[in-house]
């Protein structure tokens, strides 16, 4: 398993001789305004990305959009997919990503698609029932022993999905991101921690490219030192036993 973080939750992921994207969020710097009641206002995406968004999207087998929120899926990213591979979603998203001309493959709770398992897990994206509900739904996604958690606390949903499939890498999204009022949006570095207790392999993105995103990766990695936190355009090989 190899995998590279491209920015933010941005992924490239090499598995079973395949090659995935994950979250394809592709704009270049400051191409979208602030995330509306963020903390420390700026434009969006705060840095460059690593490669060209061509090389990125290039020579694809699939995608995975865990949920439509713009730093998800951006104007680039969905011009840019490649109209001829799958991408799975979350089933509310069906819709909306046909009408992009995607090949939207909504996952209800598992399926194989040549030879690779996907479950799609819950989340909270956020840290009280009306920001939850605010913005939701999100979605996790299990790619064999790879789960991706998406946006979203520590929660029972997430401890659920860990105990029920039990990877041996998790991808978490950090920073702690947050709006001016209300708690954390996504997790912490001491939410984080729950995680690695659990898996022997965590792998914490999401961090200093969105302007609401809090913690910095020194933070995290001071916070947190079991995890691995990748730089942008940085590629971990973790092999089977990891």
């Amino acid at each position: 398993m190899r995998l590279t973080l491209v920015r933010h939750a941005t992924l490239l992921v090499e598995l079973g001789g395949r090659r995935l994207l994950v979250e394809p969020m592709l704009d270049p710097p400051g191409a979208r305004p602030p995330v509306e009641d963020s903390p420390e206002p700026r434009r969006n995406p705060l840095v460059p990305l690593p490669f060209a968004a061509e090389e990125i999207v290039a020579g694809l087998d699939a995608v995975v959009v865990t949920h439509l929120h713009r730093d998800h899926l951006d104007d680039t990213g969905a011009r840019l997919v490649p109209r001829d591979v799958p991408v799975f979603c979350q089933p509310e998203d069906e819709e909306r990503l046909r009408a992009l001309g995607l090949d939207a493959r909504p996952v209800e709770t598992e399926l194989v698609w040549e030879g690779l398992r996907i479950a799609r897990t819950g989340g909270r994206h956020g840290s009280d029932e009306a920001t939850v509900a605010a913005l939701a739904p999100v979605s996790g996604f299990v790619l064999d022993g790879l789960y991706v958690a998406g946006d979203t606390v520590w929660c029972s949903e997430v401890e659920e999905a860990l105990e029920r499939h039990r990877p041996r890498v998790a991808v978490v999204n950090g920073s702690g991101a947050r709006f001016l009022q209300g708690g954390p949006l996504v997790m912490t570095a001491q939410q984080v921690r729950e995680v690695v207790d659990r898996v022997p392999t965590v792998v914490v993105v999401h961090l200093e490219a969105v302007d609401h995103c809090l913690e910095t990766r020194a933070e995290v990695r001071a916070a947190v030192p079991e995890a691995l936190v990748p730089e942008d355009g940085e590629t971990l090989e973790l092999g089977p036993d990891q």
